[in-house]
């Protein structure tokens, strides 16, 4: 009877050791698996694409100086007139055109400037371009000369008088961009997969760079060039 209550009490002893064995065994499987699908590499895949600008604003602005304010105004206001005349033979609309400040500087009127002014009144007319048609706008500034012929010194030198060339349809190029960095991200896990002995599994994580649009080059701001960098990690599977 005594053998009989011993080997009871020991039976379930050595099926709960044997099921924790086995809980371990499986712990330790998926600990290794686990490790192994930790197993990752990232890699950065680069799309670039050169456009053409589809948009350009061209700021135009000139000056007139003289002793009587009202001679200076009128004389701007027949150089504007010139200048429109010379944007509409260039093909040019009114909506293309805008008139825009006019600035006057009486020198005798400011605190700090010399006794000696020269003549009196500085005024300067801005005007400005915005066109969906930026080689219009190219061959248009090419030809700025022929006011210079009419007595009209159009500012072009300074920054703020530099045409401006955009690119605004950027998304109708993210798909395809977006698509190519991703295949040459992928090209190149699959050649580090493949160096290192292993096979590229299915993806982890993807970030997307921002798009930034810039000109190709300081001779040719009319030229775009689109880029954009997609980052991604990639599960390396032995």
């Amino acid at each position: 009877m005594h053998k009989s209550i011993t080997h009871i009490n020991i039976l379930p002893a050595f099926l709960l050791a044997l099921g924790l064995a086995s809980i371990g065994f499986l712990l330790h499987n998926a600990i290794v698996q686990f490790k192994a699908m930790d197993r990752t590499v990232t890699v950065k895949g680069l799309a670039e694409q050169q456009v053409p600008a589809d948009t350009a604003i061209w700021p135009i602005a000139f000056t007139e100086a003289g002793d009587k304010l009202d001679d200076v105004m009128a004389a701007v206001e027949k150089k504007q007139a010139a200048v429109v005349a010379f944007l509409k033979l260039h093909g040019f609309s009114d909506e293309e055109i805008s008139l825009g400040q006019v600035a006057v500087v009486d020198k005798k009127a400011q605190q700090y400037g010399p006794e000696q002014v020269g003549l009196r009144y500085l005024v300067t007319a801005n005007m400005s371009v915005y066109s969906q048609d930026p080689e219009k706008v190219r061959h248009a500034s090419s030809q700025i000369s022929e006011l210079a012929k009419q007595g009209i010194a159009v500012s072009g030198d300074s920054y703020s008088n530099r045409i401006e060339y955009l690119f605004t349809s950027l998304n109708d190029l993210k798909p395809q961009m977006i698509e190519q960095a991703t295949h040459n991200a992928r090209e190149v896990a699959t050649k580090f997969a493949h160096d290192s002995q292993s096979t590229l599994g299915k993806i982890k994580s993807a970030r997307q760079g921002q798009f930034s649009i810039s000109s190709r080059d300081s001779n040719s701001p009319h030229l775009k060039k689109v880029r954009v960098v997609s980052t991604i990690e990639y599960y390396l599977v032995d």
